[in-house]
């Protein structure tokens, strides 16, 4: 039991400081190229900051763990609009941007619909993975143009400051980073993976038990904090969009690559039962978001509430758990 707790924090804390420097170390090297920053965001940062969950899905399906794949998936998609969001709004009522309303939402429900009735047969396949690469790479292309559009120029102190990202002299602490990241990554999916299957051992639970819970919450992570701290700090107001983005990019980017290295296995209560909950609190989302353009402290409760009650269901439906 120690042994398996002892893996499962130890690599969960490699798996994000790795996550953490590979970020660092391709967005300094991007910046020196002249790389816009937005585009930096959109794209090197948003697949450092999921690169966790891709790592152990990729493991967990590869080492015949479909359930820990597609729960760690759909658990944190759940985890990141109940409870994360709700924590969030609870701090900080969190003002609704129009983009997130008009493009962000109607994406994030499109995903989920499309990932539900493409596994109805109960097998993520290759092809369809191709079709989730393909829609992920036009959803960032679009959302890259159409900032671009918005904000044509670099003002004066972001140009300075790419003009000093351009030097040379650190190069060899970004590559580093990248390095030290990619270790980090790769022993921290491993631990992390192997205490989740030894809990689930132990404990005589469903390794979607596992999935749901555990390793959804603990890739969730650095997504609570970071919002936690932004509420505190009153930056709230581009959350919604954020955590939309990050369901998006775990169905289309995740799934999608994971599938290309090996098909998926989708077990019916996964199907029936967690992916039905992941779009009904979607569902839920729009008219919060709607609703005088802002989700405040009572709708923050009600994510929460949902969260509990989903995760005392999850929890319940495993005879060895209560």
């Amino acid at each position: 039991m120690s042994q398996n707790l002892i893996f499962l924090f130890l690599g969960l804390f490699v798996l994000i400081l790795g996550g953490d420097f590979l970020v660092k170390g391709s967005s300094s090297i991007a910046l020196r190229l002249r790389i816009s920053p937005l585009v930096v965001g959109l794209t090197i940062v948003a697949f450092g900051t999921s690169s966790p969950e891709l790592l152990v899905s990729v493991k967990a399906a590869l080492s015949g763990s479909p359930d820990l794949t597609m729960g760690n998936v759909i658990g944190s998609n759940i985890c990141n609009l109940a409870l994360v969001l709700g924590v969030t709004a609870i701090i900080r009522p969190i003002v609704v941007q129009s983009d997130s309303i008009k493009i962000d939402w109607p994406m994030t429900m499109g995903s989920s619909v499309l990932l539900y009735f493409l596994v109805r047969e109960g097998l993520l396949k290759s092809f369809e993975g191709v079709i989730f690469i393909s829609l992920l790479i036009g959803y960032t292309a679009f959302v890259i143009m159409k900032s671009r559009r918005e904000h044509t120029e670099l003002n004066f102190a972001q140009r300075r400051q790419l003009y000093k990202n351009g030097t040379w002299k650190h190069l060899a602490k970004d590559i580093s980073f990248i390095v030290l990241g990619g270790i980090g990554l790769f022993y921290g999916s491993e631990w992390f993976l192997e205490g989740a299957k030894g809990l689930a051992s132990y404990f005589g639970v469903s390794e979607r038990v596992i999935g749901i819970t555990v390793l959804a919450l603990g890739t969730s992570l650095p997504e609570l904090v970071t919002a936690s701290i932004a509420s505190f700090k009153n930056q709230t107001d581009l959350a919604i969009g954020n955590l939309m983005g990050s369901n998006i990019f775990n169905i289309l980017s995740i799934l999608g690559i994971t599938s290309l290295i090996t098909d998926i296995e989708v077990s019916d209560v996964i199907l029936n039962i967690d992916m039905i909950w992941m779009l009904g609190i979607t569902l839920i989302i729009l008219p919060m978001m709607v609703h005088k353009r802002q989700v405040g402290r009572i709708e923050g409760s009600v994510l929460l509430l949902i969260y509990g009650y989903y995760t005392y269901t999850v929890l319940s439906s495993s005879p060895n758990v209560f």
